[in-house]
């Protein structure tokens, strides 16, 4: 016999009406303590403030800005290209503003070639002062840094998204540890090599991303230090162009016959599997890439790549709307809510 669940009723929240009945004074009074206001006594200031403790009375920041006709409104500044990853990105940011208009709050997305330097600062420059915050897929360089500095100078909250520039004043990095993925990605590849002696092609999107650089760092670390019988090679870098790093891949395979494995650090794994493919080459090389898309999935499923190193991009966009959400109303971060992990899949465990 089934029984039926019983619901807990919800709990209700604690309005200032509650605290006024409470303390035995007038609502009027209520807010005149809450916002530290003079005209009230220090014992009846004392009352409500004991009210406030006993029945756990909480604030509730929407209504406080609702009251104050305050509005937030965040810019977030994403690559032109396409980079699937960051198409996924855009899409999930657009869900994030949908979650984001509850709390007042809005999100502008514009689109800059962040691997062009000039372009980006000049983006950033030319921001609108109404912003109160920014998140932004960065660029590790002198003006990308001084133009992120002079928008914190000027009261507008910065947060770096994917890529990181962290010697700026940027409030937060949100995004996965790099060198610990490109440490990762050397594992895999020399794990599966099964001890074949020779060469590991590393195709860059750009050396002068942080999160590319620290990706090849970590890589070349570990694959020099625990595998040896690997040598790892630069391809070039495919600024995340397909087609780019189609012929950086076609070009490697001509030039080297031992070729026993492929780390593609960006974007552009179409290229990289058409090249292998066309090759003949997809079942021999090894092929470990970033970010699970519906085109690194494919390529799992067929046996063409064997590992995608993954962030998950819908948690980036959540997080980097609540630290500057929470940056303008004074709340405080969960750190390990804001943690972006590091996802490996292969063919076996795809969700």
């Amino acid at each position: 016999m089934t029984h039926p669940i019983e619901r807990a009723a919800p709990i209700a929240r604690v309005t200032l009406q509650d605290v006024a009945r409470e303390a035995g004074v007038s609502l009027a009074t209520v807010d005149r303590v809450l916002n530290r206001r003079p005209g009230v006594r220090e014992k009846t200031a004392a009352r409500v403030q004991s009210a406030i403790a006993r029945l756990g009375y909480r604030p509730d920041p929407v209504a406080a800005r609702l009251a104050r006709k305050e509005t937030f409104r965040f810019c977030f500044i994403l690559p032109t290209g396409t980079n699937t990853f960051m198409r996924i990105l855009e899409e999930q940011v657009g869900a994030t503003a949908d979650w984001l208009l509850g709390q007042r709050a809005f999100i502008d997305i514009l689109h800059v070639d962040v691997f062009d330097a000039e372009a980006l600062a000049t983006a950033l420059e030319g921001l609108d002062p109404r912003y109160s915050g920014v998140a932004v897929v960065a660029l590790d360089h002198p003006r990308v840094r001084a133009a992120i500095d002079d928008l914190v100078e000027r009261g507008i909250a910065v947060v770096t998204l994917v890529s990181d520039a962290p010697t700026a004043r940027r409030l937060r990095y949100v995004g996965i540890d790099n060198t610990a993925a490109g440490r990762t990605a050397a594992t895999l590849i020399g794990r599966f090599s099964g001890g074949r002696k020779g060469t590991v092609a590393v195709i860059a999107g750009s050396l002068a991303l942080r999160d590319h650089t620290e990706r090849q760092f970590g890589f070349t670390q570990v694959l020099g230090s625990e595998y040896p019988h690997l040598t790892a090679v630069l391809a070039g870098e495919s600024r995340d162009d397909a087609a780019q790093a189609q012929r950086l891949t076609e070009s490697v395979i001509a030039a080297h016959p031992e070729l026993v494995g492929i780390y593609n650090v960006g974007a552009g794994n179409r290229g990289v599997a058409a090249a292998l493919e066309g090759a003949g080459k997809a079942r021999d090389v090894i092929f470990v890439g970033h970010d699970l898309t519906p085109h690194s999935r494919r390529f799992l499923l067929r046996g063409i790549m064997d590992a995608v190193i993954n962030q998950d991009p819908g948690h980036q966009a959540r997080s980097a709307a609540r630290i500057l959400l929470a940056h303008c109303t004074g709340e405080p971060i969960v750190a390990e809510q804001e943690r972006i992990g590091i996802d490996i899949f292969v063919r076996d465990n795809l969700p």
